[in-house]
Order: C-alpha cells, then structure tokens, then sequence
C-alpha cells in the first residue's frame, strides 16, 4: 500500500526539526531524491519500492523497517543500523554503507555493485544471490552470512571475517581475499579464480600459502 501522505504533508514532516521520530511511518512508492534522514529513528518504518537515490540516512535507526525494493543509489548510511531489516532486491548500488550494522538483515538478490560496506557488520546476514560486484567489504564482520549463488567477482574482502559463512556456488572471480577468515565457511562449488588468498585462512583453519 502506497503512504497515504500528501507530498506537502511528506515535505512538511521533513523540514523539522532533526533528528525525526518516524517509526512505523509509511513512506512507501514515494520519490524523496536527496532527502534528509539523518540520525532518524525509522523502525518499523515501510519503505517499499521508495526511491531514496542520493539520500542520508547516515546514523539512521531502520530496525525491522521494510526496505524492500527500496531505491537507495548512491545514498549514505554510514553507520546505521539496520539490523532485521527487510532490504529484498533493494538498490544500493555505489552506496555509502561504512559501518553499518546489517546483522541478520535479509538482502536477497539486493543489488551491491561498488558499495562500500568497509567494516560494515553482516553477521548471519542473508545475502542469496545478492550482487556484490566490486563492493568494498575489508574488514566487514559476515560471519554465519548466507552468500549462497551471490556475485563478489573482484569484491574487496581485505581481512573480512567469513568464518561459517555459507559461499557455496558464489563468485569470488579476482576477489581480493588477503588475510580473510573462512574458517568454517562452506566453499562448495565457489569459483575462485584468479582470487587473492594471501594470508587467508581456510575452511580447515590452515593459513592459505
């Protein structure tokens, strides 16, 4: 269901005093281009299908908001917290995403494509299928992530933590890998090529040589 906010009413609620109270807001189908929403406590909130291309949301508060869909190209969400969002098939491509806090978020089939996900925490994160073509993930916390059919080709995963991850049939074609942890990590079917393991740790705990 589309917000029931006029677009006045949208602009109004914006141009308030920051940072806004929008839990469980529907905000969902609208156009809001280069918004404002930092520091904003947007839980619970519907965002479904909104386009939110080149927005802030840095420092935000989207526990368990429905992300779905959602159009966030470009936009900056440094260190929010996003944990059990819904983000299916979002858009996040060359996102600024540095420290956020994904932990158990679902991110199936989102597309990531040159994000920047540095030190960005996805823990049991489900990212099936997800696009990660490029991203910047050194030193992103992915530990128990489901990256299950996800694209990493030339991804940087510079000293991440993968350890249980589940990277069966995912593509880490040129991925830099140097120093990661894939203790426990399931790498059945993962194409490898060309990746840089420098330093790794495998699946059976040995360092990569």
């Amino acid at each position: 269901m589309a917000s029931h906010l006029t677009n006045f009413q949208i602009y109004d609620l914006l141009n308030r005093q920051h940072p806004l109270w929008l839990v469980r807001i529907n905000l969902s189908e609208i156009t809001l281009w280069m918004a404002d929403l930092t520091e904003c406590n947007l839980s619970f909130a519907d965002l479904t299908h909104a386009d939110l291309s080149w927005s802030s949301l840095i420092s935000s508060n989207c526990t368990k908001a429905n992300l779905s869909y959602v159009n966030l190209y470009e936009s900056y969400l440094s260190r929010a917290n996003l944990t059990e969002a819904n983000l299916t098939r979002a858009n996040l491509t060359r996102a600024t995403a540095d420290k956020v806090v994904f932990s158990q978020a679902i991110l199936v089939e989102a597309n990531l494509n040159r994000a920047n996900l540095s030190r960005a925490i996805l823990n049991k994160a489900n990212l099936l299928s997800a696009n990660l073509t490029r991203a910047d993930l050194s030193k992103a916390d992915l530990i128990g992530a489901n990256l299950n059919t996800a694209t990493l080709s030339m991804a940087n995963l510079f000293e991440a933590n993968l350890s249980g991850a589940d990277l069966r049939m995912a593509n880490l074609e040129k991925a830099d890998l140097t120093g990661a942890n894939l203790v426990g990590a399931s790498l059945t079917g993962t194409i490898l090529d060309g990746a840089d393991l420098t330093d790794a740790i495998m699946p059976d705990g040995k360092r990569f040589i």
